[in-house]
């Protein structure tokens, strides 16, 4: 299966894009990052391994070991230095074996924000990787991701979307603020949605509830 026909089939007329939460139904916002401050930017201060710890463990509630996923990472291209032709560097550090990458598919697209392109010049390189879970070191992958708007290293500054085949799901942590799952329907995704109901985005609330009562 491509990603085309995954998004196709599971989530029709989805852009696979940011804010994903305000354009899908069944979804909910978690919040990863409790009181936040300044003096937070350190990798072992608590704010930044609480941050970790709930992206880790959603991450994990969501994906088991042996099912197969797929990684997406937009690398969007505004005409300056070509990063995307290195495409492999994206991917390299966080999978245990070299070979896996000889899977990973490149699309080039028009800019994903297009509302943001007056002039229509920008592209967006899309890279989608198919894999196991096992496959990848997601723990350092999420840490990457968190990391990327408090100045720690490493940083992954590209936005990655983790689409579950068999359970038909996406998942995405923006940045340490939070991160949202989306589903085809709300069972799949219940006992999270029970489970670690105290991380839900307070501010969303009541918009998750309706789906889930």
């Amino acid at each position: 299966m491509l990603l085309n026909d995954y998004m196709n089939e599971n989530f029709p007329n989805l852009n696979l894009r940011p804010p994903l939460f305000y354009n899908w139904e069944i979804s909910i916002r978690f919040e990863l990052g409790i009181e936040w401050s300044r003096e937070y930017n350190y990798e072992n201060i608590p704010y930044v391994q609480g941050v970790y710890k709930r992206a880790v463990t959603l991450f994990e509630s969501l994906h088991s070991q042996d099912e197969e996923i797929f990684v997406v990472v937009d690398v969007n291209d505004f005409g300056g230095r070509k990063a995307y032709k290195h495409k492999a560097r994206l991917f390299a550090p966080y999978v245990y074996e070299k070979s896996v990458l000889y899977k990973l598919k490149h699309t080039k697209m028009p800019y994903i924000f297009p509302e943001e392109d007056e002039d229509g010049i920008y592209k967006t390189h899309r890279f989608t990787l198919k894999c196991k879970v096992s496959d990848l070191k997601y723990i350092a992958l999420l840490k990457a991701i968190c990391n990327k708007d408090l100045g720690i290293q490493p940083s992954v500054f590209h936005r990655i979307y983790f689409l579950n085949i068999k359970r038909k799901t996406i998942f995405h942590v923006y940045d340490d603020r939070g991160c949202d799952l989306l589903a085809t329907s709300p069972e799949v995704i219940r006992n999270i949605y029970n489970k670690y109901n105290d991380w839900i985005l307070d501010y969303d609330r009541d918009e998750i509830d309706k789906v889930f009562k």
